[in-house]
């Protein structure tokens, strides 16, 4: 009878190799969940509105919360997902029931979100009202930039040079945005998901080469 092979503890990580591996789980999480991809693009509208509209500090903690908590929630059930799999080869009534609960959290989170942010919209409809002329500036920039970030996350194979061309065009519209702005908090964000979504472009097409 064969002895059991003694545990091994993992060897010990710096904190920039702890940084790595949490960011590896988020483009896995973007490139592998369509959920989170559409997350992404979710909140890259909210970060145009975000500077586009002279907010309040209390709603722009508020909006920022709320993106990071549905982030959260989505990585949190993707990594549930692929522990379950891992635990049960078969389907299992359980494990569907696991899986069904834990996007439920992600889907309450996402609605409260979209609440919150018609409510702050509404609080705000002054600040809108008189501030057209750059909120027609953002829809025009902000549009187009968003649908940049959601090519780059798409399934569709792509050669890289069409990636780089997609990543340009979208820094050239964030960059303009920049001229007007009302938060740069909100174009740090925008710019944090747009390298997001260009490592998710980048990643995926490692996966078709390798």
């Amino acid at each position: 009878m064969n002895a059991k092979a003694p545990f091994k503890s993992p060897a010990p990580t710096t904190f920039l190799a702890s940084l790595l591996y949490a960011w590896n789980g988020i483009i896995h999480t973007v490139v592998h969940q369509r959920n989170m991809r559409m997350h992404v693009i979710a909140a890259m509208l909210v970060s145009m509105v975000g500077a586009g509209i002279p907010l309040g500090l209390a709603e722009k903690v508020t909006l920022l919360f709320c993106v990071m908590m549905v982030f959260f929630a989505e990585i949190l059930n993707s990594a549930l997902e692929q522990l379950v799999d891992l635990a049960t080869e078969m389907q299992h009534e359980r494990a569907r029931i696991a899986k069904d609960a834990a996007a439920a959290g992600v889907l309450v989170l996402a609605i409260g979100t979209v609440v919150i942010f018609a409510a702050i919209l509404v609080h705000n409809a002054t600040a809108v009202t008189s501030h057209v002329h750059e909120i027609q500036q953002q829809v025009l920039c902000g549009v187009p930039l968003t649908v940049l970030v959601g090519a780059l996350m798409h399934e569709q194979p792509r050669p890289g040079w069409a990636n780089l061309a997609l990543l340009a065009a979208a820094l050239g519209l964030w960059g303009y945005t920049l001229t007007w702005t009302f938060s740069f908090v909100f174009s740090a964000m925008a710019l944090g998901l747009l390298i997001v979504a260009a490592a998710a472009a980048r990643a995926r097409k490692q996966q078709e080469l390798a």
